[in-house]
């Protein structure tokens, strides 16, 4: 664990065209609302590599376009746990991490890795897949060396960090089966982060340490991805990230009720009460 923990509170996504005109003003190009909002909250989710392979240019971009000590998390793809369901993956994870995610540097958080409700707890496969997974940015270069052809002309992994910096990956489960003593112990063993995730009760809530990080994602208290979170509710998780700082762990927490525009405005309230 780290000496001094830091906490980062943010936002899942940031190009929603029913914010603008409410989060992002009037006049903000679409261009410039990764800029705006990350003046706003301290960390980003990456969602687009969740549903395709970003361009090196992409990954340039947003890191030129935050921050110094910005951070962004980054969504791994669905081809790998949706599609694939963690089966044949080496050559999507090289192709993953030769997309250009590497050229984030410093600012390359956590890497999220997302399976569907539908996937069950399978010790092996979820064993044999955790061990598959680069822990810091030089295995992450060396395993991208082995991308694929369709990789010919887009692919990046130059390193932009130390070799040895280290790489954190969280899972965030949904199906019912992963609330057991197994999968706590596999995440630990492998030191991977359990995700957090507020979902208005429809799937597995799973608050384990597992890692020398936590990590929340916030759907949503009372209605998936649309409610807010009152001044109870934030009290609540303000004592969540207290006590995991408390305890020296670096804290992740993204708020992904967007459909009502309450993500951004709720990130921010979290802020200020951790500033307070």
């Amino acid at each position: 664990m780290s000496d001094q923990a830091e906490v980062r509170i943010g936002i899942s996504g940031w190009l929603y065209p029913p914010w603008r005109g409410k989060f992002y003003p009037k006049g903000v190009r679409q261009a410039d609302e990764l800029e705006y909002a990350s003046r706003h909250v301290t960390s980003i989710e990456v969602n687009g590599s969740f549903y395709s392979l970003q361009r090196p240019a992409n990954w340039v971009r947003w890191r030129d376009a935050v921050p110094a000590d910005f951070v962004f998390a980054v969504k791994g793809p669905r081809f790998i746990t949706h599609l694939k369901r963690l089966r044949d993956v080496d050559a999507p994870l090289a192709n993953f991490f030769a997309s250009g995610v590497l050229a984030l540097g410093p600012k390359l958080g956590p890497v999220l890795w997302q399976l569907p409700p539908n996937l069950a707890f399978d010790e092996g496969l979820l064993d044999a897949f955790l061990a598959k997974l680069p822990r810091t940015h030089g295995d992450a270069a060396a395993l991208a060396r082995h991308r694929d052809r369709r990789m010919t002309g887009r692919s990046a992994f130059a390193l932009n960090a130390p070799a040895d910096r280290i790489l954190r990956h969280a899972f965030e489960v949904r199906h019912p089966s992963f609330e057991t003593d197994a999968w706590r112990s596999l995440l630990a063993r492998h030191r991977v982060a359990s995700v957090v995730a507020d979902t208005a009760g429809k799937f597995p809530r799973l608050d384990w340490v597992t890692a020398d990080f936590a990590y929340a994602r916030l759907h949503g208290e009372k209605e998936l991805y649309t409610s807010g979170y009152d001044e109870e509710s934030l009290e609540r998780w303000e004592a969540w990230v207290r006590s995991h700082l408390e305890a020296g762990r670096d804290t992740f927490v993204y708020f992904d009720n967007d459909v009502k525009v309450r993500a951004p405005f709720d990130a921010i309230a979290l802020i200020e009460r951790l500033s307070a």
